[in-house]
């Protein structure tokens, strides 16, 4: 049976993968991650259209000059994306993020193996917790980085824009505010740091203790360790 210092330590990186693991699956789930001002300009008027999405679906409303609103219409991403560009990047963003859900689903299996046992093999250790910890903070700092890079090279929300109402004209400004479910994944990069710290300190205590107890037969004069 594990010590209860050890018990102790993993278990609240268990906690903390447990919460990232949850984390990713709201991300998932909710549809805030981009609230976007599309304006666009005609002969006679000018057209804004409020854009509120997700990776896989949002809405979209329509506002005139003169002060005429179409009412709020509900999309599905991928069948409003015309461009190949933007719409691999949200795939791509969508294989990695469940990559990153598989791999806190790892860490947790780890940590929690670890708390309750001794496991014999090295990369059941903190070995393995460091691994997927690193694997899945590193999944979600690449799906930060894709998803405004599909805002702002690829034009995502001037697309979706075109895609929910015909007969737009020129584009002339957009303006974009990143929503919770975007942000909540530097929650989930803080949670996985979180974990690869805690069990760190337990690795290092270990360590020094076992060096400790090596120093004795170390320092002790050669007629005794002969003898």
């Amino acid at each position: 049976m594990p010590s209860r210092k050890k018990t102790a330590m993993f278990a609240s990186a268990f906690l903390t993968c447990v919460c990232s693991f949850v984390m990713i699956c709201v991300v998932l789930a909710t549809q805030r991650w981009m609230s976007s001002q599309v304006r666009f300009s005609g002969t006679n008027s000018s057209v804004t259209v409020s854009l509120t999405y997700g990776l896989f679906s949002g809405t979209c409303e329509q506002f005139v000059d003169a002060g005429l609103q179409v009412s709020e219409r509900t999309f599905q991403v991928a069948d409003n994306l015309r461009s190949t560009k933007a719409k691999s990047t949200i795939t791509a963003i969508i294989v990695i993020l469940v990559l990153g859900l598989l791999s806190s689903l790892l860490s947790s299996g780890f940590t929690c193996t670890n708390a309750v046992s001794n496991p014999y093999q090295t990369f059941l250790g903190p070995t393995g917790v460091y691994t997927w910890n690193s694997l899945c903070g590193i999944f979600i700092l690449i799906a930060m980085i894709l998803f405004p890079v599909n805002i702002e090279e690829y034009g995502l929300s001037i697309e979706l824009a075109n895609g929910c109402f015909s007969f737009l004209q020129t584009h002339t400004k957009s303006e974009h505010a990143y929503g919770y479910s975007y942000w909540i994944m530097l929650l989930i990069i803080f949670l996985n740091i979180a974990s690869i710290i805690i069990i760190y300190f337990y690795d290092h205590a270990r360590y020094s203790k076992k060096k400790e107890q090596e120093r004795p037969i170390e320092n002790a004069p050669k007629d005794v360790i002969l003898f």
